[in-house]
């Protein structure tokens, strides 16, 4: 799941692999924008076929607690 996440991830911002960490911090580690993360989201919700909540998405701050989430989305 992190794997794919990253790789995800990776096409949104434009910094090294190794940057992408579970603790890394989409808005402040990773530069993502509000706008960069709903897309993200979008594609997220097409790749792991799962629906995501917005009012939980807007909590996620970190690669870990994202990939968290959608281990659970997808263990039902």
């Amino acid at each position: 799941m992190f794997e794919k996440l990253k790789e995800i991830i990776l096409k949104y911002v434009e910094v090294k692999e190794e940057a992408v960490t579970p603790e890394a911090r989409f808005m402040e580690d990773l530069g993502f924008t509000s706008f960069d993360f709903m897309s993200m989201l979008g594609e997220i919700e097409d790749e792991f076929d799962v629906e995501i909540d917005e009012q939980e998405a807007a909590n996620i701050r970190t690669v870990g607690e994202a990939v968290e989430y959608l281990e659970k989305l997808a263990n039902g």
